[in-house]
């Protein structure tokens, strides 16, 4: 059986500039702004939503299935998705468009100024949950709006539990909207700001946008996650990282580990720990998609970190 990973495939371009952006911005001359920055450090990277969650679904021996939308460009990225054993029978190329981009620029101090080209993301809504055989949980992860949609009322037609992850696509949707996926979703997994704009949206507490769904999970960076089920909050301890390098991806990497758990039928606790651990294990490397732990390692770290077996 397979899960289905409905999110976005990306590019990210990350530049260095070896100045601060502070130098070089005339607070008093914003409305004439024409700037230009040097980068002399530029790396790219395979990321997106879905390409990150199927990725470290991957590492923890899973079946993932990614259904996105690519550009005339993907070619690099689906021979990298073959070379992991990570099916892009549900990918689709829009052609005359590009794959969805960020441009990030990084100064001195951690600023960063972002571009985002969604461009083919922009059709998710020209794949279909029902064309994918044998799926038995998926996810809902940022992706184009009508997409997003369109997925969540197909995974409750054909009767298949999903996570729902509005993340970084939450300013597309309003009140009704929010509400309407929660209705649909079993669950929901957001970080503590996106939790606290939900609430603030929808009117809701977070505990009454959790009594919609089976499981709200509610990740606190360096202070865990919450999981609130059944009327009860499981607080989840963080992960000691090796070391914090780039928290690029981390989000994923925590949903791959709560799938894991979903999935394979553990506790809410053992899903939440594991959860924890793969966003630690990220965190230690740039990118989303560089760390390659291998099983046993994710057994052993686990182990490590909270005194019992994992599997």
């Amino acid at each position: 059986m397979t899960t289905l990973i409905c999110g976005s495939i990306a590019y990210d371009t990350i530049m260095v500039f070896h100045d601060r952006f502070k130098h070089h911005i005339l607070p008093e001359q914003i409305h004439i702004l024409n700037v230009a920055f040097l980068v002399p450090d530029m790396r790219r990277e395979f990321g997106g939503t879905a390409g990150n969650i199927a990725y470290n679904l991957r590492l923890l021996g899973g079946e993932p299935v990614i259904m996105a939308t690519v550009g005339d460009d993907s070619g690099p990225y689906l021979d990298r998705l073959k070379r992991l054993g990570i099916s892009d029978a549900h990918v689709l190329r829009v052609p005359q468009t590009f794959t969805a981009q960020a441009f990030i620029t990084t100064d001195l101090d951690d600023n960063q100024i972002t571009a985002f080209h969604p461009g083919a993301m922009n059709f998710a809504h020209m794949n279909h949950v029902a064309d994918v055989p044998n799926v038995r949980l998926g996810i809902i992860a940022p992706d184009g709006r009508e997409g997003m949609f369109q997925h969540a009322s197909e995974f409750r037609d054909v009767g298949i539990p999903f996570i729902f992850d509005p993340g970084q696509g939450m300013p597309m949707f309003e009140r009704q909207d929010l509400l309407h996926f929660m209705d649909l979703a079993d669950y929901c997994t957001v970080n503590d700001y996106e939790a606290k704009l939900m609430a603030q949206k929808t009117g809701c507490s977070i505990e009454e946008l959790a009594g919609r769904v089976r499981a709200m999970i509610v990740t606190l960076g360096a202070n865990g996650s919450h999981i609130h089920v059944d009327g009860r909050v499981i607080e989840i301890p963080s992960v000691k990282a090796e070391a914090e390098v780039d928290p690029t991806g981390c989000g994923d990497a925590f949903r791959a580990g709560l799938i894991h758990g979903i999935d394979n039928g553990l506790d809410w606790e053992q899903t939440g720990r594991l959860a924890s651990l793969m966003g630690s294990i990220k965190i230690a490397q740039r990118g989303g998609q560089n760390h390659r732990p291998s099983l046993d390692e994710i057994g052993a770290r686990y182990r490590d970190a909270f005194g019992s077996t994992i599997w």
